[in-house]
This record gives structure tokens, C-alpha cells and sequence, in this order.
């Protein structure tokens, strides 16, 4: 994934730990990820460079299955992304009808176009469908459709 350099420096001893591959392996997250992991995750929120862009705060809980620090984060972005992320986060934790009505706010997202075959309802409808399975397709989508978003508001962060 390419970030800029800042965000890159700053992430890589998370990646280093949990890289993309393994991180939300379950479609619905259930606080998995491991302790170093979201301790590298709270240092992180409180630099200033993530602390000033929520958005990109509020993906790295995602990344760490932390779905309710996510969740602060995200319904306090009042715009398209923020209802993105916390539409993945209803997603995340099994609310799917409440991750249809944030995917509703949503509208069109300008990373939606470089995702190519992913709809967000349907997403939801899908995981809705499979889980308590997880099935890799479906995991893969989930963390592609992460990687997009994230590498999109890193590329609109504050620096």
C-alpha cells in the first residue's frame, strides 16, 4: 500500500506486528487483535499526526478489531468517510442494519470507484449471509476494501 511518507514511517511497526494479510481475519470482529498490536495502535491515536485526522484514527482501531474506539472515532466525522468507516464498523460487529443505514449516508465515496465489483450494501448483505463463517474471499474483500479506504484518507490527511 502506498502512504505517504510520514504515515508509512509511523505505521510500520504496526505492520511489522500485524501485517495486512493477517489483520481482521473474522468478519465480524471480536476484539482479536493481539495486545501488542492495539497497544501500538493507542500510541499511535495520540501522535499529532493521527490525533488531527480521526479518520485515519478511527481505521487503525478497525485494523486492530477495536470496533468501539472505532466507533467514537467514526460517528464524529460528520462527513461521507466518516460514515464509511462507521458503516464498516456496524458491519464489523454484526449490526447489519444499522451498517445499511450508515452505508445509506454514505452516498458515493470517491474510493467506491476504485474498488471494482464491491458494493457496500451488498457487502454487508454478503457478510450478513455468511458469518459466523469467513470465508477468505469475503475476508479478502474486507481487508482490500480497508486497505482503499485507509490509503484514501492518508492521502487527504493533514500533515
Amino acid at each position: 500500500m502506498q502512504l505517504p511518507d510520514p504515515i508509512a514511517e509511523a505505521l510500520a511497526p504496526l505492520f511489522d506486528v500485524l501485517p495486512l494479510a493477517q489483520a481482521m481475519p473474522r468478519l465480524v470482529g471480536d476484539g482479536g487483535a493481539s495486545a501488542e498490536a492495539c497497544a501500538l495502535v493507542a500510541d499511535l491515536v495520540q501522535t499529532p499526526l493521527f490525533a488531527k485526522n480521526p479518520a485515519l484514527a478511527a481505521g487503525l482501531w478497525l485494523y486492530v478489531d477495536d470496533i468501539w474506539k472505532s466507533h467514537t472515532l467514526s460517528q464524529s466525522i460528520e462527513d461521507a468517510t466518516g460514515s464509511y468507516w462507521h458503516g464498516i464498523m456496524h458491519r464489523r460487529e454484526g449490526d447489519f442494519g444499522n451498517a445499511h443505514y450508515w452505508f445509506n449516508r454514505v452516498g458515493s465515496h470517491p474510493t467506491m470507484k476504485s474498488m471494482t465489483g464491491h458494493v457496500g450494501h451488498q457487502f454487508v448483505d454478503a457478510v450478513d449471509v455468511a458469518q459466523p463463517e469467513t470465508p477468505e474471499a469475503l475476508v479478502q474483500n474486507q481487508r482490500d476494501e480497508w486497505q482503499v479506504l485507509f490509503g484514501w484518507c492518508a492521502e487527504q490527511a493533514s500533515i
